[in-house]
């Protein structure tokens, strides 16, 4: 896979994907944003994983989750999933986010069946955050899920992750419910991909 950059853009590269670029703050100039193969899992999952504890302290750093257990069945295998990862100007690891098959585990949220994921694992380093990288692999995901034919993106975060609500909501996602999951205050999102612009 060739690494792509372009002064003042953000570009999108895989194999399966056409080239898209996205315009950024200056200083994301030489960033590049690329589907993740199987031969980035040796980096990207442990990132995932120490985001993961870092953000929820309050779970067993010990016990992974389903997605992350089988990453490479979830995001890289299976037709609906996909993770995208963004690189600086030195090819260090600096932000994620993926989606995955919505396994319909929240009867009450009321989901029909139209294609559905549900977008996850979206960390940016926070020497990057409120830069434009978190929105701009978001919409390296979108692109991702309008050509494998997605309707709609589900998401859910928590009160006390600051700001996500709002960064969701500018991102075109609408409250589908606010509910206590598990013992977490918990926000379910949707949105409609043929909205996207």
């Amino acid at each position: 896979m060739n690494t792509i950059k372009d002064s003042g853009n953000i570009l999108v590269e895989n194999q399966q994907m056409s080239k898209r670029r996205f315009p950024t703050q200056p200083h994301l100039k030489n960033i590049s944003i690329s589907r993740v193969e199987k031969e980035d899992i040796d980096v990207v999952l442990p990132y995932v994983i120490e985001f993961r504890k870092q953000l929820f302290p309050m779970l067993d750093a010990h016990k992974l989750p389903k997605d992350l257990l089988a990453f490479s069945a979830v995001y890289l295998e299976a037709e609906t999933g996909a993770f995208l990862q963004a690189k600086d100007q030195q090819g260090k690891l600096i932000g994620v986010v993926g989606m995955l098959a919505y396994d319909y585990r929240f009867p009450h949220l009321d989901i029909d069946r139209r294609k559905t994921v549900e977008v996850a694992r979206l960390f940016v380093d926070p020497s990057y955050r409120r830069s434009g990288l978190g929105t701009a692999l978001f919409k390296g995901l979108t692109a991702v899920a309008k050509e494998k034919g997605i309707e709609r993106l589900y998401l859910h975060t928590h009160p006390f992750l600051t700001g996500a609500y709002e960064f969701w909501g500018k991102q075109g996602f609408q409250l589908k419910d606010f509910c206590n999951e598990s013992n977490f205050p918990t926000i379910h999102m949707e949105l409609f991909v043929d909205r996207i612009a």
